[in-house]
Parts: structure tokens; C-alpha cells; sequence
């Protein structure tokens, strides 16, 4: 008798743990259940690490976990991928990137035989920005018509610089010059504020820009834009023509975009769940204020789609790559 009770007994246990462990089990995959730690290759105080700063705050109330931000600017951005890109693919190691780190580090660094979509997976969106011609305060050029005008008139004469070989500013203008069947000289600097201090003084003739690294030098009457790389006008300066408006190619456009990734193989519903969340989050109208501020354009892309965006860009930076043989090996 009291042995088929206990067997009884043991056998309702075993029931109810086969039952109780699934909702254990559901729980403990919860994510996130510890903090997570974004690694941004952009340094502290710019204008993509204000924005992340922002919404990791914001992750952070949402999912009841620290998020913390680790700044490793440098080396092209290998500083940051080389601290994450061997970390579990568990969702709590992101990293922050942008699409020339997607798109054109592998093609400037060919000698490493990286490719950056290897080794992370896209998982959440950002922002897009886009850049504006910026010329000085008392340069000839009024609009782009005036700029192409002359840079055809004498080849390589003209100078425009930006904040680094391979980087928006630099294959924008190499694009420009494809366009339009110009040549010109490329400078770069080391130091964005060093680059529209120069463009105001007239030590180059124009350069790429966006709203947050040139509005210093822009409120201080160094600089003016002439127009707007994009395929509309700005809501934050709509007296600026897009590129086309100015006289420059029809549609054309130099941005950026800014992406969180983390490394390959993070589970599908991890994945789903960041990219979820950084949704809610982008749409808070706090967050939407601060990107307005910087002209950044929220974009509410999914994995994929960053995936597709990197891999268009890429196609048109391995062509302007190729053209001048533009390497950083």
C-alpha cells in the first residue's frame, strides 16, 4: 500500500516538474537576464555615441538590465571588432558600426581578408545621416554648378578634404568626380574640427559635412552650405538645395548609416527581440528630438534589410575603390 502511494507521489512529481521546467527553462532564456555591453567604434562626445548613449538609457528602463557603452575608436574601427568579434553570440556583446565599416573596411584592408558581415549579423538600425557641401564663408562657389564649373576648368587644382581615407567624406567626393568627369584633390585630416577650420580659412576648397561635426564652425560664419547631398532638402534647413537643385548630378547622394551587429550566429529570436525594442525605442519622441537635432534620419530597417544596404554601398565603393586603387594595407 504505502508503495503505490509513493509511487503515485513520484509519478504527479514528475509530472508536475516535467511541466514546471519549460516556464524555468523559458524564463532563464529570457533576454536579457544580465547586462548587456555595446562596444561603439566612435569616440565619446560624437555625434553616433550620443545618439547610443541615449538609447541605451532607454534599453536599459525597457529591459530592467544595465546596458553599458565602451568607446574603442581607432584603427579604422578594428580596435572595436578585435574586443568583440570572439565574443559568445549570445546578444549581450553588440557593437556598434557604421556602413563604411560594413561596406568599405573590407575593401581598404584587403590584406586582412576581413569581411565584416563574415563575422557579425546585423540586428538593429540606428540613424542615417546625410552630409551637406560645405565651402568658406567668402568662397566664389554659390552653389554646386559654380564648384563643378571650375573643377573641370582646371583638373586637380581643386582640393576637398574629410576625416579620413575610405570614409564618406573621401568616396563622396570620388564619386562626385566620376559623375562629372572632374579631378580633383583629396586631403585628409586626422581631425574632423581641423578639417572645416580649413575649409573656412580656404586651405581646401570644400568638403562633405554633417550637421553635428561642422555646426561649430558653421554658428561661428566660417562656413556655408551649398547644398545637401540627398534626394530631398533637409526639414532642418530647407533654404539648402539638394545636390541636383544646386546644379550638381540629379539625385545624388553621400550618407552614412549606423547599425548595431553582433557576432555571427546570435539565435533568431535574440535577434528579433533587439531589433523589436530598438524600434520602440527610436520612435520615443525624446530620442527623435535628439536625432533631430543632429539631422539624423531614424531608419526602421530589419536585419536583412541593414544586410542589403551594406552589400548596395559596398557595390559602389568597390567600384570608386578600384578606380584610383585607394588602399589602406
Amino acid at each position: 500500500m504505502n508503495f503505490k502511494i509513493t509511487r503515485r507521489v513520484l509519478f504527479s512529481a514528475l509530472c508536475i516538474a516535467s511541466s514546471v521546467a519549460p516556464v524555468l527553462a523559458e524564463q532563464t532564456n529570457t533576454f536579457p537576464n544580465k547586462p548587456v555591453n555595446i562596444v561603439t567604434a566612435f569616440a565619446a562626445g560624437s555625434g553616433p555615441d550620443a545618439v547610443l548613449r541615449q538609447v541605451s538609457e532607454k534599453l536599459s528602463k525597457l529591459w530592467g538590465q544595465p546596458v553599458n557603452i565602451t568607446n574603442k575608436p581607432g584603427g579604422g574601427g578594428f580596435i572595436a571588432i578585435e574586443a568583440t568579434q570572439r565574443m559568445p553570440a549570445d546578444g549581450y556583446t553588440l557593437l556598434q558600426l557604421d556602413s563604411e565599416h560594413l561596406a568599405a573596411l573590407p575593401l581598404l584592408y584587403k590584406s586582412k581578408n576581413f569581411v565584416t558581415l563574415n563575422t557579425y549579423d546585423p540586428v538593429a538600425p540606428l540613424f542615417r545621416t546625410p552630409f551637406l557641401v560645405a565651402v568658406a564663408t567668402d568662397s566664389k562657389f554659390e552653389n554646386m554648378k559654380d564648384l563643378i564649373t571650375t573643377a573641370k576648368a582646371d583638373p586637380n587644382k581643386m582640393s576637398y578634404g574629410s576625416w579620413g581615407v575610405g570614409s564618406p567624406g573621401h568616396l563622396g567626393g570620388e564619386q562626385l568626380e566620376l559623375l562629372t568627369g572632374t579631378e580633383m584633390t583629396h586631403v585628409a585630416y586626422r581631425e574632423v574640427s581641423q578639417l572645416f577650420t580649413s575649409v573656412g580659412a580656404g586651405d581646401i576648397q570644400w568638403s562633405f559635412a554633417s550637421v553635428p561635426s561642422s555646426q561649430g564652425v558653421f554658428k561661428a560664419g566660417k562656413i556655408r552650405y551649398i547644398a545637401v547631398a540627398a534626394a530631398k532638402r533637409l526639414p532642418q534647413m530647407p533654404d539648402v538645395p539638394t545636390i541636383g537643385e544646386a546644379g550638381g548630378p540629379p539625385g545624388f547622394e553621400v550618407n552614412s548609416f549606423v547599425s548595431l551587429l553582433a557576432p555571427k550566429g546570435i539565435a533568431v529570436d535574440v535577434k528579433a527581440k533587439i531589433n523589436s525594442d530598438v524600434l520602440k525605442v527610436l520612435a520615443d519622441p525624446e530620442v527623435k528630438a535628439r536625432f533631430n537635432t543632429f539631422a539624423f534620419e531614424t531608419i526602421t530597417w530589419s536585419p536583412d534589410e541593414i544586410r542589403k544596404n551594406a552589400e548596395f554601398k559596398s557595390k559602389i565603393y568597390e567600384q570608386l575603390i578600384k578606380r584610383k586603387n585607394i588602399s589602406l594595407d
